[in-house]
């Protein structure tokens, strides 16, 4: 077993060369976007963006408390084996549930759910389901104090600081699958949530501060399932983008930590950085690759503004275009981490059978399912490529559509300015693909 690795394969044997690839990439975003442009004359998006009610039994069902109760204890509960595993388990890799769990089972896994299904994470948060159960048993006891209001400039910052942390610890740290490294940050991540809550309370902590909540709440607005107004609806998907207006303080820096991260984790595996790397010592080592992570995550934000202020400058407005443009970079964060990642969580995604009937690795079959034998080689090399290219420039695409409704929405009597401030997002986007897939090949 080889837990944690990322991808399989090379795409340097391909049928065609790889420059034919990034300039059929960059030609499929230049026809779109000139379709779009021709096409696509009015918002669209916000008229649909209300859905489908589901009905009502089932609705109430779903976002019934009791089944956030049962759902927020189990995931609560496993929260707990997953730490035990990690602070008590065997500590090789291959053994403890907790490396897998963290970051294949939850990190990897509930991306396709959340897009699929919509927010989950709402209901399984184990964070948020212990600190809203303190503050229940607080309350009939009569000692619920209430919680400073939450400051408004600190928006989603700590969120994004989070997410960074996080990141770092999986892609800077020289033992990231260490299982008492994960335990211990197991503690230090609940411990600030749970601090945050008491300070602030549940309903604002998590949604502003909180990095998986964060995370997935954003993916959530792509998904075909949503709530609005107490009810559970079905939309077509993306269109939960539609109609957030500017976002809270600290969105462009959270965005620029999932596209960064992701585009600092392919580099970092190209032979440049590991040539460049690979004599590093331990702290060393980590330190250059907590700057490398850095230097991605402030060049996709810098990226990002600098076609903000172009944009700016050629529609002549002071609008804030950066908030209102960046939840065009969802569908692309997406699709970043599914072209990444897709073939790691396919293939290490099944020792999760094993491991969940022998979690510690003390030689337990508590489901039967140890003896399981993974299939290391679904994929031929090939084949991950062109699920990378594919998902890469229709996530791009996608990413237009949304940049280019909302610009009709800003300027709804100018469509030609709405236009303009389009012109700069292409290059973007084409940016963003090639180097996406260049990141990719180098692999």
């Amino acid at each position: 077993m080889t837990p944690l690795a990322h991808g399989v394969g090379s795409v340097q044997d391909l049928p065609v060369p790889q420059w034919l690839f990034l300039y059929g990439a960059g030609v499929v975003l230049v026809v779109s976007f000139a379709a779009l442009a021709l096409l696509w004359r009015r918002p669209l998006l916000a008229r649909h963006a209300g859905g489908r009610p589901l009905p009502e039994g089932l609705s109430r069902f779903l976002l019934s408390p009791g089944v956030r109760i049962v759902l927020g204890a189990l995931s609560f509960s496993l929260l707990l084996v997953v730490f035990a595993a990690a602070l008590v388990g065997e500590r090789s890799v291959g053994s403890n549930l907790a490396p897998t769990f963290v970051y294949v089972g939850f990190w990897l896994g509930l991306v396709p759910v959340t897009v699929l299904f919509g927010n989950v994470w709402r209901a399984l948060n184990p964070w948020r389901a212990a600190a809203e159960a303190a503050e229940w048993i607080a309350g009939r006891l009569g000692a619920n104090a209430e919680p400073y209001p939450y400051p408004e400039r600190l928006g989603r910052w700590p969120a994004a600081l989070g997410l960074f942390l996080f990141a770092a610890l999986e892609l800077a740290y020289f033992e990231p699958a260490d299982p008492r490294a994960l335990a211990l940050a197991i503690v230090l991540y609940s411990g600030a949530s749970w601090i945050g809550a008491l300070v602030f309370g549940s309903r604002a902590w998590f949604p502003n501060a909180e990095a998986f909540t964060v995370y997935f709440g954003l993916l959530a607005r792509l998904a075909p399932f949503g709530v609005r107004d107490g009810r559970v609806v079905v939309r077509w998907p993306t269109v939960g983008l539609a109609g957030l207006g500017s976002p809270r303080p600290g969105t462009v820096a959270f965005v620029a930590v999932m596209l960064g991260s992701v585009a600092f984790d392919g580099f970092s595996r190209s032979s440049f950085w590991v040539d460049e790397t690979a004599t590093l010592g331990d702290l060393a080592g980590t330190l250059a690759r907590l700057g490398g992570l850095a230097a991605w995550v402030a060049l996709v934000a810098g990226v990002y503004l600098c076609t903000v202020w172009v944009a700016k400058r050629l529609a002549s407005t002071d609008l804030d275009l950066a908030g209102a443009f960046i939840w065009s970079l969802v569908p692309i964060a997406l699709v970043y981490a599914v072209s990444h990642y897709f073939s790691l969580l396919v293939i290490e995604g099944q020792f999760l059978l094993t491991l969940a009937s022998d979690p510690f690795g003390f030689g337990w079959d508590l489901f039967g399912t140890r003896s399981f034998r993974p299939n290391l080689a679904p994929f031929v090399p090939s084949t991950i490529w062109y699920v990378q290219v594919g998902t890469l420039v229709a996530g791009h695409v996608v990413g237009l559509a949304v940049a280019h409704d909302r610009a009709l929405e800003l300027f709804p009597r100018d469509t030609g300015r709405a236009l303009r401030t389009q012109y700069p997002f292409l290059a973007l986007m084409v940016l963003y693909t090639v180097g996406g897939l260049f990141l990719l090949s180098q692999d």
